[in-house]
């Protein structure tokens, strides 16, 4: 099928990217002010239904492919790779901000003065925008490119293929995002940040074979900067030390890996009973 052929699978995610941001974000926008409370809340939760839904209709109707593949598994090994994910990216974001303080490219921004004074509110405010960054970003993004993606890219490319065009093809579409970035330098840094972030992603969905620890490694990337924020002085150079962080954490959950080939034809030949999705 040519929606399988590699070079259209990255084409349409990219294309999917961004529709499901918009389209999943429009019904709030359209129903509700956004000094609304509930207006970021219906906007993250749309961006997931619209992410599931487009997903499923890919995979169904022009890849012919089965939903299985995309690695959502049921498992009690779910929720403790995701955790491990979460470990995983929030560790290394926060290793990166204090490396960042302290040579001096970023300055610390101390939301916690804020709510200091009222310890109670301190978990809800990061439970709160932990929850909006796994449903906004995490969740819709990993299950795009870390389960539909690699999972359509690992029947056509090798292993290492499937991490490197992943990851990249990831990168490339956040030149659109909106960043910090303010020159074309500083853009190309924040397209190899996120070729990081996706390889790490990724290395995630091929030492587990689920997408799960993925969304942990993509909701720990958020949650290390919701933790620890950081205001840039100079976003390359903290742009670079987050690319070359999030690679080695890559790296090191790659160190004792399964083979992607060998997880996926084990998972569908039922080896790995009762995680089928």
């Amino acid at each position: 099928m040519k929606a399988t052929h590699p070079v259209w699978a990255v084409l349409i995610a990219i294309v999917v990217t961004i529709a499901q941001v918009f389209g999943g974000a429009f019904p709030a926008m359209l129903l509700l002010d956004p000094r609304d409370a509930l207006y970021q809340p219906v906007g993250v939760v749309g961006v997931t239904l619209t992410s599931l839904g487009l997903v499923y209709l890919i995979r169904r109707f022009l890849g012919r492919q089965s939903w299985r593949g995309v690695g959502l598994t049921r498992s009690w090994r779910a929720v403790p790779q995701l955790l491990a994910g979460v470990l995983a990216g929030a560790a290394a974001v926060i290793a990166c901000n204090a490396l960042s303080v302290a040579l001096g490219v970023a300055t610390v921004v101390p939301w916690w003065d804020t709510v200091g004074s009222r310890l109670p509110l301190v978990l809800p405010y990061v439970l709160l925008n932990v929850a909006i960054a796994l449903l906004g970003q995490a969740f819709p993004e990993e299950l795009l490119w870390r389960g539909h993606v690699f999972d359509t890219l690992s029947g056509r490319l090798s292993p290492r293929a499937v991490l490197i065009v992943v990851s990249v093809g990831f990168g490339a579409v956040h030149i659109l995002s909106r960043s910090a970035a303010d020159t074309p330098a500083e853009r190309l840094l924040f397209v190899l940040q996120a070729i990081g972030l996706g390889f790490a992603c990724a290395a995630a969905r091929a030492r587990t074979g689920a997408v799960w620890m993925a969304v942990g490694v993509h909701t720990g990337f958020h949650t290390g900067n919701i933790v620890f924020p950081t205001e840039d002085l100079q976003y390359g150079v903290q742009l670079v030390i987050q690319a070359c962080a999030l690679t080695v954490t890559g790296l090191l959950i790659l160190a004792r890996r399964k083979d992607g080939h060998a997880e996926l034809l084990e998972r569908r030949s039922g080896g790995l009973v009762g995680e089928s999705s």
